[in-house]
């Protein structure tokens, strides 16, 4: 199954920009809701106004995702007339959506966790006091920990904890190789105006 990660982004355009950011970022989990795609948010960047985003990174899995890159990567021309300046004669705003291969990101290893058990806190009667039934994973090179105790069931907790810490841990790889390719993005798919990938016309 393949795995991407995707990255829109608003450049260094204006809030009308940030904003079609946002809609563009919720129109592609629609999509992706429709084809069955995973999506794992990475990191939100908001900006100045509610609901504008500098730039929304995320992962995707599925096996449609060749169709749904095609649709989405390169530059997205958003047609609308601006809700921040009254009047304003510019109605053309673009957004860049790049993708990178998670291929980059390093495997995934049980073995780099180290489990501790503890007794929960909170409620949940003395039982829960009583036993060790909490588990705290930490992911030991790069000490991101996550504490579960959801369940009376250390078993069931373990699980939890396993796929919570590689879900943070998967984020933080991906930022990680986001930031370093950002700048090659920004080199070499400049937003081009000229040839959007895609058009949409619809209010901001």
């Amino acid at each position: 199954m393949k795995k991407v990660i995707i990255q829109i982004t608003s450049g260094k355009g204006p809030a009308e920009c940030c904003r079609a950011v946002a809609l563009v970022y919720k129109l592609m989990l629609k999509q992706a809701a429709r084809q069955a795609i995973k999506v794992q948010p990475v990191e939100i960047i908001s900006a100045e106004y509610k609901d504008t985003y500098k730039s929304a990174t995320f992962i995707a899995e599925g096996n449609e995702l060749n169709s749904f890159i095609t649709t989405w990567n390169g530059t997205v021309q958003w047609i609308a007339e601006s809700p921040y300046r009254k009047g304003h004669k510019r109605k053309n705003w673009f957004v860049g959506v790049a993708v990178f291969d998670v291929k980059a990101l390093p495997v995934w290893n049980d073995a780099d966790v180290r489990i501790e058990t503890c007794r929960a806190s909170g409620p949940g009667g003395q039982n829960v006091n009583k036993v060790e039934t909490a588990v705290r994973g930490t992911h030991v090179a790069t000490g991101i920990q996550v504490l579960a105790m959801d369940s009376r069931s250390q078993l069931e907790n373990k699980k939890l904890c396993m796929e919570r810490l590689q879900a943070k841990v998967m984020a933080r790889q991906a930022e990680h190789l986001v930031e370093q390719q950002q700048q090659q993005w920004l080199n070499h798919h400049a937003l081009e105006r000229g040839n959007p990938v895609k058009i949409i016309r619809e209010k901001l």
